[in-house]
């Protein structure tokens, strides 16, 4: 059976609703990031990175990184329509997820939620988490506009649409801040959807 390594309170939620949405059989394998878990020989085994979300496929193999587990996913299924066919369509989901990984998470998020990984410096921390906020909502406001007029980030719901949803659920369940009034909208729909809802039953937040 396909298993999903996975951490609370991480981006591996996305790729849960994913696996919701493509209907695909699998199990989770926690790890307690509080613990360090991701550090030891045994989680190593399976993802020398050392993070999630890392997929354990039928076949054995380990495919790692939110977009190439989101497209695989997607390409295997292809009767969910969780990416376009069309090449312009295509790109444009692709752009998405990956300003939604790339920007808003890694660059902006991680730069609020963890200063510590930056700089040592508690002075240093606190301007950093200043600026990460700042980061974040710039992006955000990116994302509202896409969003004006559209129930989904591209159009028609896509894999685009569960990584904006993570960092949603960040920015409101976690650090508790506002989302931009589209951006809300759509945050809204996403705990509609029953593959949400299993993982934010996962989550603690349902």
């Amino acid at each position: 059976m396909t298993t999903l390594m996975y951490a609370k309170g991480t981006c591996a939620m996305g790729i849960q609703v994913l696996l919701e949405e493509a209907g695909v059989a699998y199990e989770l394998k926690k790890a307690d990031f509080s613990k360090g878990e991701q550090h030891t020989p045994e989680f190593r085994a399976v993802n020398p990175k050392g993070k999630v979300p890392a997929l354990v496929r039928d076949d054995g193999s380990v495919l790692t990184e939110y977009g190439a587990i989101a497209m695989w996913l997607a390409m295997t299924n292809p009767d969910k329509k969780l990416v376009p066919t069309d090449p312009e369509a295509l790109a444009r989901v692709i752009e998405a997820l990956d300003f939604a990984v790339g920007t808003l998470h890694m660059l902006s998020w991680r730069m609020f939620r963890r200063p510590d990984a930056y700089s040592d410096s508690d002075d240093e921390q606190a301007k950093l988490k200043v600026r990460g906020k700042e980061a974040v909502e710039k992006g955000l406001a990116i994302a509202n506009e896409q969003l004006a007029g559209k129930d989904w980030i591209c159009g028609d719901y896509s894999i685009a649409d569960s990584a904006l949803y993570y960092v949603e659920f960040w920015v409101s369940e976690v650090a508790k801040w506002p989302l931009p009034a589209n951006v809300q909208a759509h945050y809204e729909r996403m705990k509609q959807r029953p593959a949400v809802q299993v993982s934010r039953k996962e989550e603690g937040a349902a």
